[in-house]
Order: C-alpha cells, then structure tokens, then sequence
C-alpha cells in the first residue's frame, strides 16, 4: 500500500507521492470469452448506466425472482433510500431456490475443507435440504421476521447454512468474527438485541482448537435479549450445556423438516447487521436491506470476476467480515458458482497451503487480501512455484489498497504473467464492490482499483466539494444512491448522518483519501481519520485505546498506526502510566494481551512505548498527527503550533522502545 500521510479533513487537497507508470491490457484470450470485453464496451454500459441510472439497475433487477414486483426503482430522500420499494422477494430463494429447477441442482455449491485435510462437498440440492432443515429450527427456536440472530462461527459450511437460513425465514443476521472476545460479542448482542446465539463447540486454528463455546458463555451472561444458544459440535471440545438455554444443533435438525417455504420479504427487509469499527470507539452496526443487496452483490460478482460454469472460486475471507458475506456466500451463490471454503489459516502446516489447495480443487479465481500476499512473498517464492496452480485464470485482491511490487509479485509468481488482476475497493458500508477492473476489459496498473462500475458514481472532491484535478488528492465521495447502500447505523439515525453525510452536502463521503489519474483511475491514499487497517481488518483506534485505558495500570493512551510491510498498518501505543506502576516488558504483554482479552487478537499493539505525557492542544485534544509521525520516523515534520506543553515531545523522542 502506498501510505501518504493520514490527512485532516480541514485540508482542501491531499499531497500525493506516488507514481506508477507500468499498464497491462487484458489477455486478449480472456477478453474473447469476457461477460464484458473491450473498453469501448464499458464506456457504453456506464455512460447509458449515469444517463438513466434507474433504468440500468431495473434492468438487473428484472433477472431476479420476485414474489412481487416493485411499485419504484428508487425512492431518494437524503440520505436515505428505499430501492424496489413495493416489491416482494427473498434473496435465499435466489441463492438456492432457483438453481433447483435446473442442472445445477446437481452442481457442487461448496467445496470445503478443514485444517486437517478432511473435505466436503455440497450441491446445491443438499445446501437446499440442510438450510430448508435450519429454517425450521429457527422457528423452532421462535425466531420471527424480523429477529435478529447472531452467529459467532469458525469457517465451517453450517456457517453459510446459518446464514442463509436466516434470510429464508427473515431474520436479521449478525456475524460476529470468531476471533473476537467475549466483551465483543456482548457488546455486538446488545447493541443489535440479538434473540439467538449460533456458535461452534471450537474452531481449529493452525493445529489447535480454541473453545468457542466458553466465550460465548461468558458474553451472554450480560445479554438480556438472548433466549436461546444454538452449538454445532466440530471439534469436540469440553462445553457447558445449559438446560433450557443451550441446544445441540445435530438434536434440532433431527426434529426438523427439510422443507420450508420461504418468507415473501418486503425489498427493504432488513438482511444483517455487520459491525464496522468507529472513530468513537462503539462499533457501528451496518444495516443492509435485502433487494438492493441482492441486486448489486450478485451483479457486482458477475461482473468482476468474470464468472463461468465451470469456474472454481475461492474467496479467503472470513464470514464474520463484509468481503465473506458478498463474496464468500450470497454473490456466488446467486450466481450459481461453485466457491471453494477453507477453515485454517494460510501457513498452516506450512507456508504453501494455499498452493496445494489451488492445485489439488483445481481453482481458477483466487480472492484474497494484499496482507496476505505480502506475507507470502516474506516466506519465499519457493513455496507457490513447487505447485502447478495453472488452473488460475484470474486473481483479485481486497481489504486494502495493495502497493504495486506486490501487485506485481502476485502478477508475475501466482498469475504466472497470464491472469488479470482485480484490484476492488468497496467498503462494509458500501455491501459491494464500487471501483474495480472489468478483467476482459481494463487496462490495469499496479496499486490501483482503476475505475468505477457501472452505475457507481464516485468522484474525488476538495474539502468545498468541487472535482480534483487530475493527480491532485482530495476526499473520495460517491455522489448518488447505489442499491446495496447502507441504509442506517442500526438504532443510530442520528450518527448515520453524521458519520457519512455531514461533510458533503447530497455526498456520501467514503472517509477515505484518494486521487483520481489521468486515466479517471482512483487511487486510494488511506484513511483521512483514525481507523487503520491492519491485516485487512479495520480497526477504530479509539476502541484500543478504550481497551487499554481499562487496564489498572494505564493513566492514558493514544494509539496510531505505521506502515507495516505484512499488515500494511501496524498499531503502536503511546501509554501514559499511573505513578505507582514503572513501564517494563512484562508489563508490555500484560497490556498487550488485555487488548486481546477485550477486543480480540488482531488488536494487540505491534508496539508500546512509554509516555510521560501525550501531546495536547491547548483545548485538551491529543494531537495524534504527531504521534503518528513518531512512530513511523521518529521525527517531528508538522505544525506543532497549537501544542500545549513542547516538553512533551522532548521526552517521547528520547523514549526507547
């Protein structure tokens, strides 16, 4: 990732440093056979697309069943949206439904395998029986449209089945990655009033198994609204069974039926909540409805990954974050495409899993994060070329934006210099993706997401709202509604419109700064405010420092990020302690794994230093533009006229790690 210096919205343009000259056409083979194969033909798809937007996604829309059919395309009284309104549908029914009345019925929906080599295979007309079999446990269970269902799952296929399920019946899901702490999930529970808990007995993670059932236990003991915990037995851990709260998964499917009609669900039903990280500090509860969803998350699939019948995707992402819900489980599968599910983790048993999956399921699209693929280049090109992964025709990255050398490893080693690359920026908020290459179509360059899709209107603005020059960097802002927009902050209206549309007026504003080239490629510059990306996850730094705060030792902390070549950003602490306690290494884990207690482990500190005092503005506002400085040269560059005590400073310099 190109890292330019995290800028301030009160700036009328964002410096720029990178330059990036090298462009690749697409393979001319793969454009022959392309769903979009030229240039030219996009052009002409998004310019009818900004000409009569409402035709374009009606025309989309038409390929989906509908119990009902919509009275509008779009209502738009900003910032909120109604797409489809009137209509009736179900976006399970499009997931799984509609491919039973065809040959796919018999295709493979999901190839998984576990960390320990064990596999299976399901077709769609089996994924059909076991969600129709769930759906009736969630009744069972009481669920009703509307609910909301949280489900705290290791990478497993129940995990899809759940979810889908969910959808059948109109319940609300919430994903909760199962990396988070039991303080998190309470959190999350809470917030979305959650009736129902789904969770696994353990989750494997590179060789051992981590219980998954106890953090459960612990969270819900805060958690009113929970009535019922659902456990599906997949490593055999030790758990506690509580009568009357706790059930076995295995126990209701035996007492369920295997058909289950599906609710005809008004457009805007809700379809999950997804907590995002907020500058706050209290995660954000992403609202999604289900037409508008369906339609761009399916479309979006289709179109950025070229999709075939007999293609085999593997999308590496988790289901606890956004990438798994849209590209992981209801993009394919609305598209009837096989997706591959792995459970473990990339260097498990060694640094060439990965490769020795492509090889052996022969998968031909990979979509996997540049964390990802910076840490396999550390571990050597030896491991990928010891595999004959020629079965890949097309690679895609997300999460982040990926620095061009290691655009142009993947290119060269994985792609083997024949596969296009799609490089896609979208967001939690956004539910699908809104600039990526068309791969038949664009040219590509390394480091950038090139251009938006059609029917996405985004543009680069200075801080008054008026078009950057070329190359000059500014504020990413989409300018009109999409349908698979957020809808709200679940429960929060108020900071909805804060957060994404008070700094632009009729603009949704991204958070994000970026250039836009000659080309009209976007090039995206980082965060312009204090959520970071670490290993393709963002993370609120307000939320570590709250963590850490917490701890009977700390006075005071501010948290920041610095680049990092595996995990683009790393997070470091300034911690100012109480007079009592004195800063040594043992405490330094001490705090670093009282992170990982209250918000999970991809939250500890990469590092911690020591702080007498943090620098203040006279208002009492930490100024963490220094501190950010600090940690990633050690050097002071900035205005430091509003700096309440220089002293400060003076002793953070000479603090030795």
């Amino acid at each position: 990732m190109a890292t330019e210096e995290n800028a301030s919205t009160n700036q009328q343009s964002i410096s720029s440093v990178l330059s990036e000259k090298r462009k690749f056409p697409p393979p001319e083979q793969f454009s022959q056979s392309a769903h979009i194969s030229s240039m030219e033909e996009y052009e002409k798809l998004y310019a009818a697309a900004a000409e009569d937007p409402e035709a374009y996604w009606g025309g989309i829309a038409e390929q989906f069943h509908w119990f009902k059919k919509w009275d509008s395309i779009l209502e738009w009284n900003t910032p909120y949206a109604k797409w489809f309104n009137g209509g009736k549908t179900n976006i399970c029914y499009n997931a799984v439904d509609v491919h039973m009345q065809s040959w796919r019925k018999n295709k493979a929906a999901i190839i998984w395998e576990g960390e320990e080599g064990n596999q299976q295979v399901i077709t769609y007309g089996e994924l059909y029986r076991q969600v129709s079999k769930f759906a009736n446990v969630l009744k069972i269970a009481g669920i009703q449209p509307g609910d909301r269902v949280a489900i705290y799952m290791g990478m497993v296929p129940e995990l899809v089945i759940a979810v889908l399920a969910c959808a059948r019946v109109g319940a609300v899901h919430n994903v909760i990655f199962a990396g988070f702490s039991a303080h998190a999930i309470t959190e999350r529970v809470n917030d979305s009033r959650a009736k129902l808990v789904i969770c696994c007995d353990g989750t494997r993670r590179r060789g051992s198994s981590i219980n998954l059932k106890k953090i459960v236990d612990d969270a819900i003991v805060n958690t009113p609204s929970v009535r019922s915990v659902i456990v599906l037995k997949v490593t055999g851990e030790t758990v506690s069974m509580h009568d009357g709260m706790d059930h076995w998964w295995h126990d209701l499917m035996g007492l369920a039926m295997d058909v289950c009609e599906p609710v005809h669900v008004e457009s805007e039903h809700p379809l999950f909540v997804l907590y995002t990280s907020g500058s706050t500090g209290k995660p954000k509860g992403i609202l999604h409805t289900t037409a508008g969803y369906m339609v761009h998350a399916a479309s979006s699939f289709r179109y950025v990954f070229d999709i075939k019948d007999e293609d085999i995707y593997w999308c590496t992402a988790d289901v606890g974050w956004i990438t798994g819900h849209s590209y992981m489980v209801y993009g394919p599968l609305l598209n009837g495409a096989t997706l591959l599910m792995y459970e473990g983790a990339p260097n498990y048993p060694q640094w060439d899993r990965f490769w020795d999956i492509i090889n052996r399921h022969k998968v031909t699209i990979l979509y996997t994060a540049p964390t990802a693929i910076r840490a396999f280049i550390r571990a050597g090109n030896e491991w990928v070329t010891k595999h004959d992964i020629s079965s890949l025709r097309l690679l895609g990255t997300v999460g982040e934006p990926i620095n061009p050398e290691a655009w142009m490893w993947y290119h060269k080693i994985v792609g083997q210099e024949k596969c296009p690359i799609v490089d896609t920026w979208w967001q939690t908020e956004t539910g699908g993706i809104m600039v990526s290459p068309l791969p038949g179509a664009t040219p590509t360059k390394p480091g950038t997401a090139t251009r938006p899709l059609p029917g996405i209107m985004v543009d680069v603005v200075h801080k008054d709202g008026t078009p950057c020059e070329a190359n000059e960097g500014g504020y990413l802002v989409i300018k009109k509604p999409w349908p698979s927009m957020l809808r709200t902050i679940y429960g929060d209206n108020e900071r909805y419109e804060k957060t994404y549309w008070s700094e632009f007026d009729d603009m949704y504003f991204t958070g994000d700064g970026a250039r836009k080239d000659e080309d009209g490629y976007i090039w995206i510059m980082g965060r312009v405010d204090d959520v970071v990306n670490v290993s393709g996850h963002r993370l609120g730094t307000s939320e570590v420092e709250s963590a850490l705060v917490s701890h009977e030792a700390v006075a005071e902390a501010a948290v920041v990020s610095r680049p990092d070549d595996i995990k683009g950003n790393a997070l470091v602490a300034f911690v100012t302690l109480k007079d009592e306690y004195e800063g040594d290494m043992k405490l330094r884990e001490s705090l670093r794994n009282h992170v990982a207690k209250e918000i999970g482990p991809i939250a500890k500190p990469d590092e911690i230093r020591w702080a007498k005092g943090l620098p203040k503005t006279r208002s009492g506002k930490i100024m963490r533009r220094l501190l950010r400085e600090l940690a990633t040269s050690n050097e002071i560059k900035g205005d430091i006229t509003t700096l309440e005590d220089f002293g400060v400073l003076e002793n953070l310099r000479d603090q030795e790690d």
